[in-house]
């Protein structure tokens, strides 16, 4: 800055109103001139204009005129924030106390906040902005940063400047919103993948029951399944929709909650089935309890993730709905062996008989007849 191009005026009128070091030298001055009004020293006017221009002269050349930042363009805040942070951070403060600091934060040319370290008081001349506040200690490291609550900040340019003294400078940062997912996108792809999966197999076993075994006893059975499965998949279908896409909220929450917790609709369609199809054998109570360890592991990832607006628990979740995809598998894989090694797929024991006996007690009469 060329102070030489000013004009005669602006380096009295700066000292006599910010500079300290001639307060004294300048109400000297004042309270000479009210007391001798018509008469006027020359030599004290050139000694104040050389005093100052030497103390702009010796700041210019040291450096120190201006405060400096380190450039912050942008700050973001998420979902996940409750409090929003904007940084400031002047690199060259000097002082050692709080009193020769002052700081005003504005938001669109309007004054929100302002720190007068002189009175160590603070305030918030904006109704929409009360939670605003700054940390006074860490001034004195050059740290101006603003704090807020989420529901107080608004994006726009906000703009801090600091005065040190004679010293003062501004930046200007620029506060953004971040649109973050709950999941990351290959947990949100796995989380509606293996239910779906889950269900399309559950399908393919209700299939199979319905052409290889048909008779009249199962009808009523297959008519149950059959709402059961499409609940089922209603219920499924309007929580991937509510789930995806979008970040931590209730609506997403509500969304994992029905992808999840009706898949013990799946252990249910897995028990008749199979009891339908060969009857409690030993694999069959296997496929079950595999299929029962993982709606467990599922609704435990469930109620971990559900509080978290950044889970970590995504994985256990993930591998619960995963198994429970697997015991479907594995139960229609059973069953189409089954059903290829006996061309149809017997039914239980007793539900042969029962029509055999009454067979043969209508041959008996008729051969007494």
């Amino acid at each position: 800055m060329n102070y030489c191009a000013l004009p005669p005026i602006c380096p009295i009128t700066l000292c006599l109103k910010s500079h300290q070091r001639f307060q004294s030298f300048s109400l000297a001055v004042s309270s000479e001139g009210s007391r001798h009004k018509e008469k006027k020293n020359p030599n004290q006017i050139i000694l104040l204009l050389t005093s100052c221009l030497s103390v702009f002269i010796e700041d210019e050349v040291t450096g120190s005129a201006q405060i400096t930042f380190n450039i912050t363009k942008s700050a973001e805040f998420t979902v996940c924030n409750t409090t929003v942070v904007i940084p400031c951070f002047a690199t060259n403060v000097e002082t050692k106390l709080l009193t020769d600091l002052y700081v005003k934060w504005k938001f669109k040319g309007k004054d929100i906040f302002t720190y007068d370290g002189a009175q160590g008081q603070s305030s918030t001349p904006s109704s929409g902005f009360k939670s605003a506040k700054i940390t006074p200690t860490e001034l004195l490291h050059g740290i101006a940063s603003l704090k807020m609550k989420k529901s107080d900040a608004e994006l726009g340019n906000y703009t801090c400047e600091v005065t040190e003294l004679t010293r003062e400078g501004e930046t200007v940062i620029e506060l953004k919103y971040r649109v973050v997912s709950w999941f990351s996108p290959k947990e949100n792809i796995l989380i509606i993948i293996f239910p779906v999966l889950a269900i399309l197999l559950s399908w393919g076993q209700f299939g199979v029951v319905t052409l290889k075994y048909a008779s009249d006893p199962m009808k009523g059975k297959t008519i149950l399944l059959f709402v059961a499965g499409l609940l089922l998949t209603i219920v499924v279908i309007v929580g991937a929709i509510l789930f995806i896409p979008g970040e931590y909220s209730t609506k997403n929450a509500s969304g994992l909650g029905l992808i999840v917790i009706p898949t013990v609709i799946l252990i249910l369609l897995q028990y008749f089935v199979l009891m339908t199809a060969f009857g409690m054998t030993s694999f069959a109570i296997a496929i079950l309890i595999l299929q029962v360890l993982g709606f467990v592991l599922a609704v435990v990832g469930l109620s971990l993730c559900i509080p978290e607006c950044t889970p970590v628990q995504g994985p256990l979740l993930i591998s619960g709905l995963g198994i429970i995809a697997l015991a479907e598998l594995l139960g229609l894989v059973s069953m189409k062996v089954v059903a290829s090694s006996q061309g149809t797929i017997q039914p239980p024991r007793k539900a042969v008989e029962e029509p055999l006996n009454a067979f043969k007690e209508s041959k008996g009469m008729m051969n007494d007849e």
